[in-house]
């Protein structure tokens, strides 16, 4: 650890906050294998944070600060647990089997084992996306649990209070304790029947990283980090199943994009002004050849399409290079498997970006006559840049007022304005 994230922190409390940010999800996993119980674990490893607060600017950073912290948190975990004795004897069973599962990896008291901890990220993921949970408290645990946001940023995501957000984790959270929900990835046998809902949440996941809901970020690059290692590892899982590697290579490409999607101030760069000097090639490469791997298998699917499409946008060396046609003819495949208002509009902005604006303005007047879009932002900030693009500035104003009315993150905000601002 000190090798690696740590290596540039000289400051006590710089380096709690590193570790939290880069280690948090990795240790809750091991304490709810360990607890069994998502609020114990959450609890035991608040409090081992606050007692690094204190111990580490008199003691020093320790060597490694992962192990101290959940070693710490072990201890918070086990005290916690012995005053609740209903507990004892679930936890002592789950020690001593933690403890042989240890010896058997090789692992020891100071070296929290980093294939142990990545294994118990999968468990959490698998716990969170339980069949037996609502759709909704699958994506918001998860939110919370893997991703790290608080109840104050879940409930944004949902539109919805931090106190009724508070409220919905913890009924969740107790529901799994309660009904025996295991901490488990899913035997072979079943995989099959549960990854589709995990792709899913990972995804979204990812999504809120790299364009996040609400907020003055408009990517948060530590939950597209978190979002990428997951789909890593569920792709080692599960290597012969194209889905998990087309979302796999389709997040590897749009992150590859990622220092190149803001400018200095935060603000929104589009795809076309993009410098593309400054996207990760080696990603790219990555991605590209997870694709190539899964589109040999011939099980096509809609992450699959979606990874194409980017890598499409991913190989052409400017903007004007773009193979447009090929964009639509992709986005048109992918409505069959999700026909979804977000794909139709998607295919009707590459139809006009290959066939002229005055072409997608006619047909997102026929998509608005079929669909209820008045309140979705991406319809109106897509009719404000073809009708831009169509020189129609007075009509393109309008639309990107109502664009600007729906818009809740600053940095996508400002860049509306400022196209906005360059019309008038």
């Amino acid at each position: 650890m000190r090798g690696g994230i740590l290596h540039w922190v000289d400051d006590p409390r710089d380096a709690v906050t590193a570790v939290f940010r880069e280690e948090r999800t990795r240790l809750l996993a091991s304490l709810i294998r360990r607890a069994g119980d998502f609020e114990l674990a959450e609890d035991a490893l608040q409090d081992a944070f606050a007692a690094a607060l204190v111990a580490w600017p008199q003691s020093g950073i320790p060597r490694n600060p992962a192990a101290w912290l959940l070693t710490t948190a072990r201890s918070r975990l086990i005290d916690r647990v012995r005053r609740e004795s209903a507990f004892v004897r679930v936890a002592e069973s789950r020690a001593r089997a933690e403890a042989a599962r240890r010896e058997e990896a090789g692992c020891t008291e100071d070296d929290p084992g980093d294939a142990m901890l990545a294994d118990d990220r999968l468990r959490l993921v698998f716990t969170c996306c339980h069949p037996a949970l609502d759709p909704e408290s699958r994506v918001a645990l998860t939110l919370q649990a893997v991703g790290g946001l608080t109840a104050l940023e879940v409930g944004r995501a949902f539109l919805v209070s931090e106190a009724v957000m508070s409220q919905r984790l913890v009924r969740v959270k107790r529901k799994i304790r309660d009904a025996g929900i295991p901490y488990r990835v899913p035997p072979p046998e079943v995989l099959p029947e549960r990854i589709d809902d995990v792709l899913r949440v990972v995804y979204l996941l990812f999504n809120e990283g790299y364009l996040a809901a609400q907020g003055d970020a408009l990517v948060r690059t530590d939950l597209c980090d978190e979002a990428i290692r997951l789909a890593r590892l569920l792709h080692t899982l599960m290597s012969d199943d194209a889905e998990t590697a087309g979302l796999c290579a389709l997040m590897l490409f749009h992150h590859a994009r990622r220092a190149a999607r803001v400018d200095a101030d935060g603000t929104l760069v589009p795809l076309d002004e993009q410098d593309r000097s400054r996207w990760d090639r080696p990603l790219v490469v990555e991605g590209t050849a997870i694709l190539d791997v899964a589109l040999s298998r011939a099980r096509p699917g809609p992450y699959q399409v979606q990874a194409a499409i980017s890598a499409l946008h991913c190989a052409a060396p400017t903007a004007g290079a773009t193979d447009w046609r090929q964009i639509a003819s992709l986005y048109a495949a992918l409505r069959r498997f999700d026909p979804s208002p977000v794909v139709e509009l998607n295919e009707i902005v590459a139809v006009a970006m290959h066939v002229g604006p005055e072409e997608g303005l006619a047909r997102l007047a026929d998509f608005a006559r079929r669909a209820s879009l008045d309140g979705y932002q991406p319809f109106h900030a897509a009719t404000a840049d073809l009708l831009r693009r169509a020189g129609r500035h007075a009509d393109a104003v309008g639309a990107y007022d109502r664009a600007l009315q729906l818009t809740r993150n600053a940095g996508e905000r400002r860049f509306l304005e400022r196209r906005r601002a360059a019309l008038r």
